[in-house]
């Protein structure tokens, strides 16, 4: 059986998408919830995220009405972005980093609209969850330091955006790209094609000035 570990953060619309997608994925895969602070990754490899690059941010959440439309996807979108998803990755992290759990809280804000910032809401979805307070439960020192942990092993291993989906080692980002990993899934060969040891091999060119 394959593993396939699947870094998200709630704060991506795309990832958002791939949550809503997973059936794609083999039925005989095990998937592995890894909740992740996206600005960590954007830290680390310096650079900046959609919506913090105004014509690109329009683009995006057109592009992502767009695509949850045709997907079928239930859409939503939060009262602001960015949002600050730190409750909400925690809450996972607090609870086990359970794939359906991960699935209902990328629901709590992208298919209804809800903030962990609106407290009626945030205590409602506590309740929901049958947790009593649902503050202490984010709060831990425990579940702080395995959020950071997991960011820390993401960059590790190469992750630089979410979604990201990581198999054998090897990288896939993006919503479009589960059905590349169900390539591999099927074919490990799938990136050692001529094409794939092309990609590999190029070499950086002209490199833009600090």
């Amino acid at each position: 059986m394959k593993t396939v570990d699947w870094y998200f953060d709630f704060i991506s619309p795309f990832s958002y998408l791939a949550s809503a997608r997973l059936d794609r994925l083999p039925a005989d895969v095990e998937l592995r919830a890894q909740p992740i602070l996206f600005a960590g990754l954007l830290a680390h490899w310096q650079t900046r995220g959609p919506a913090e690059i105004e014509p690109m941010r329009r683009f995006t959440f057109r592009h992502i009405a767009w695509l949850a439309q045709r997907d079928g996807i239930p859409l939503e979108l939060p009262p602001a972005h960015p949002f600050n998803p730190l409750k909400l990755l925690r809450l996972c992290v607090a609870r086990g980093a359970d794939v359906e759990l991960a699935q209902r809280l990328f629901r709590f804000a992208w298919a209804e609209g809800r903030t962990a910032d609106d407290p009626a809401a945030w205590r409602a979805l506590g309740a929901e969850l049958g947790i009593a307070d649902i503050d202490a439960a984010v709060g831990t020192p425990e579940v702080k330091t395995r959020l950071r942990e997991n960011t820390e092993t993401a960059i590790a291993r190469g992750v630089f955006g979410v979604p990201a989906f990581v198999v054998d080692d090897e990288v896939f980002w993006g919503y479009d790209a589960i059905e590349f990993v169900c390539a591999y899934l099927a074919d490990p060969g799938v990136l050692s094609t001529p094409a794939m040891r092309a990609a590999d091999a190029l070499p950086q060119g002209v490199q833009r000035k600090a």
